[in-house]
């Protein structure tokens, strides 16, 4: 059975490293061209972003249903590889319940076996058992050891890739990827915002959990669809979800607000300088963090209680110039006094909307 579930691991978790996720092909464009207009440009793959893709810096190309990039398998997780990766998630848990009973039970009878009770002490004798047959591995003091180091590594994976596990299996049932719930998130907030009224449904929920996991896990082992079309519930469009996306996108350049750098700031994960809350409340994420320097601009489109999101201004960086875009320590800027004016538009563009 260890040895079924070792190579059940091995296998799922190698297929979803080396098959990957499936990227969008390099200059691709819709079919009608009238349907530009409703996708995001990629500048770096100089494509159109395809619906549910998005272009992950790690692997430096447009992923076709991206959900994240792992590095365990320093691949991301996708359209191809979302079933093998979530068996992974699954089968490695498994196998570590199965070690776990193994060792329980392993370190109970022996441990039964070399305990002597007296009239005001316990005693333990590992040097030996004191029933007969022998085993034929020694379980001296340091198989104890070992053994009990190996129960605290299976459980703790268990507890750690099986929540990762539930997570995946909540998106898959609801046909959606973790980015994708994200933009959904967002779409709600945009529209209690703006009070628009309007009403966000995600497109590609079957509304069906068997249907819904069914796009995912095949018996063929290849998921449905070709990874660029994708079926979409009654009264949804096919590009719903990009029509979405690029009104965020330009809701965030409207809700973005100017700041100058006050302090400099090395681009470090945990900076010690920069206080005690501010180096133990650093976001886990794997966005980067984007070094500053006194005077520098930056576009914050959001921000936590310590930590500030944005994009930096380049004077040089042009249409097709590379964005600088992570975390910075709020306590490095400070608000340009000019911004009053715009968040006055703002408000106007609110009522307007």
């Amino acid at each position: 059975m260890l040895l079924n579930w070792t190579v059940m691991i091995l296998y799922n978790y190698f297929s979803a490293m080396f098959v990957g996720p499936g990227y969008v092909p390099l200059g691709w464009t819709p079919e009608k061209s009238q349907d530009c207009m409703y996708l995001q440009y990629c500048k770096v793959c100089q494509s159109y972003k395809a619906p549910r893709s998005h272009h992950c810096r790690k692997c430096n190309r447009c992923v076709m249903k991206m959900d994240h990039h792992c590095p365990w398998i320093n691949n991301c997780c996708g359209y191809q590889n979302h079933a093998s990766f979530t068996l992974f998630l699954l089968l490695a848990p498994l196998g570590c319940i199965h070690a776990s009973f193994i060792f329980v039970m392993t370190m109970y009878t022996q441990l039964y076996n070399r305990i002597s009770f007296g009239w005001s002490s316990v005693k333990i004798d590992m040097s030996a058992a004191k029933r007969d047959p022998r085993p034929i591995i020694p379980f001296g003091l340091s198989a104890f050891a070992a053994s009990l180091f190996a129960l605290g590594l299976a459980l703790g994976t268990t507890i750690a890739v099986g929540m990762l596990f539930i997570i995946q299996m909540k998106v898959i049932l609801t046909n959606k990827t973790s980015i994708e719930s994200w933009i959904e998130e967002k779409a709600k907030d945009r529209i209690q915002y703006y009070q628009t009224g309007e009403t966000f449904i995600f497109p590609y929920d079957m509304g069906s959990k068997w249907k819904n996991f069914k796009q995912v896990f095949t018996w063929s082992g290849i998921p449905e669809g070709d990874g660029l079309d994708w079926p979409v519930r009654d009264g949804c469009h096919q590009y719903s979800l990009t029509i979405e996306q690029l009104k965020q996108k330009a809701d965030k350049r409207i809700r973005s607000v100017r700041y100058r750098a006050v302090e400099d700031y090395s681009g470090v994960c945990c900076p010690v300088t920069k206080g005690v809350k501010t180096f133990f409340t650093t976001p886990c994420t794997e966005e980067p963090r984007i070094a500053l320097s006194k005077g520098d601009l930056i576009l914050a489109t959001r921000g936590l209680k310590h930590w500030m999101y944005g994009e930096k201004i380049l004077d040089s960086a042009g249409d097709g110039g590379i964005r600088e875009r992570g975390w910075f320590p709020r306590k490095c800027v400070e608000k340009c006094q000019y911004d009053s004016e715009m968040d006055q538009a703002v408000d106007g563009e609110k009522k307007n909307r």
